[in-house]
């Protein structure tokens, strides 16, 4: 297989927002390394097109999900400028096939993160963390794909919201317990805490500084790293909203329109 016409796939099926089928359907061995090349060009057409990389996100970072798919790992996708939603902003189900939401912990770093990484390393090189909002936007039909399917898709990348509050790790009690609340239309749909994520948040941004070496990538200071979902993800949509309640670290309300 092709990552370039791989990514060219997933481009027009963005732009157009129509979803395709899997590529390891018609292309059982479609491997892992093609996969994160495909990823690489499908982002390249963004920053082409005048975004700039901001960050990365992480996916499959809970055991449970890990099972689900089959893997042992997470795996990890870019953020570019234009994922980036103004807080409050709604989720414009006119720019989006079918989003969903999921709460994460995010991290800005203040310094570059260099291997080996650990959990202490990856929060002494953070300036602050911040619940989150990623919006699952699956380029797939029917939000289905293998690993390789997701990872060539940029882990579902859609957007992303910053909560109201940033905190500097040392001003947390326990970043592994940061709770979370999900409601849906003001009614509580799931709870869960931060050591949902590998457990510990910072766990999963000290395993993607080490993976991205394979890559000759560094994680660099002033990026941010979406360390993966503390719950699941919600569906979003018209005139309905999910609102993100995070300890200390402020509620995040997603609205459809």
């Amino acid at each position: 297989m092709d990552a370039q016409d791989i990514a060219n796939d997933l481009v027009a099926a963005e732009r157009e927002r129509k979803a395709i089928a899997q590529f390891s359907d018609q292309h059982p061995e479609f491997d892992l390394a093609t996969a994160y090349r495909a990823q690489k060009a499908f982002v390249q057409a963004k920053l082409d097109a005048g975004e700039r990389l901001v960050g990365y996100k992480l996916g499959l970072t809970s055991r449970n999900k890990q099972q689900a798919m089959g893997v042992d790992a997470p795996l990890y996708g870019r953020v570019t400028s234009g994922m980036i939603s103004t807080y409050d902003e709604p989720v414009r189900l006119d720019r989006f096939i079918h989003p969903r939401v999921e709460s994460e912990i995010a991290f800005l770093l203040a310094r570059d993160v260099s291997p080996p990484a650990t959990v202490t390393s990856v929060l002494a090189a953070t300036d602050v963390v911040f619940g989150a909002v990623d919006v699952l936007d699956s380029r797939y039909e029917g939000f289905r794909f293998t690993l390789t399917d997701v990872v060539a898709d940029n882990a579902s990348a859609g957007a992303f919201y910053l909560g109201p509050v940033a905190r500097r790790p040392d001003e947390l009690p326990d970043l592994r317990l940061i709770g979370c609340v999900v409601r849906v239309d003001g009614e509580v749909a799931m709870t869960a805490a931060s050591a949902a994520v590998m457990g510990h948040p910072a766990a999963s941004v000290a395993w993607l500084a080490n993976q991205l070496v394979a890559e000759g990538e560094t994680l660099r200071a002033g990026q941010f790293v979406f360390s993966g979902g503390v719950t699941a993800p919600v569906p979003v949509v018209a005139a309905g909203s999910v609102t993100f309640e995070f300890d200390g670290l402020g509620a995040i309300e997603v609205r459809g329109a």
